[in-house]
């Protein structure tokens, strides 16, 4: 008898959350930034997604799953990254952030 595979439901990260769980998770994320776990990624100088290099002062917490999204201030789910990363990736979660990079790759091959 041939063994069949479960199928996992695909993530949702359209969860709703209110004003006092963002709240929490931002307060959250505040003392993480203070743990010498985080500086030193932060002492790294590397952007999780450029891959540039830049003074650790530069560099921004950036939650892979966004709060507004479902993500949490966990290790798990923050990286540093450079401003103009942070900026352009807005609340996309990783998926829809590789699909825009190769979106804006298409239009522009030279990059």
């Amino acid at each position: 008898m041939a063994s069949r595979k479960k199928r996992v439901p695909p993530i949702a990260y359209d969860i709703a959350l209110s004003e006092e769980e963002i709240r929490r998770e931002r307060a959250k994320a505040r003392e993480l930034k203070r743990t010498q776990w985080w500086k030193n990624r932060l002492g790294r100088g590397l952007c999780h997604y450029c891959r540039g290099r830049y003074h650790p002062k530069e560099l921004t917490m950036d939650h892979i799953v966004p709060l507004v999204r479902g993500g949490k201030s966990a290790r798990s789910n923050v990286v540093p990254c450079c401003r103009a990363c942070n900026t352009a990736k807005e609340s996309f979660v990783p998926s829809e952030w590789r699909a825009y990079l190769e979106l804006l790759a298409a239009r522009n091959p030279s990059l």
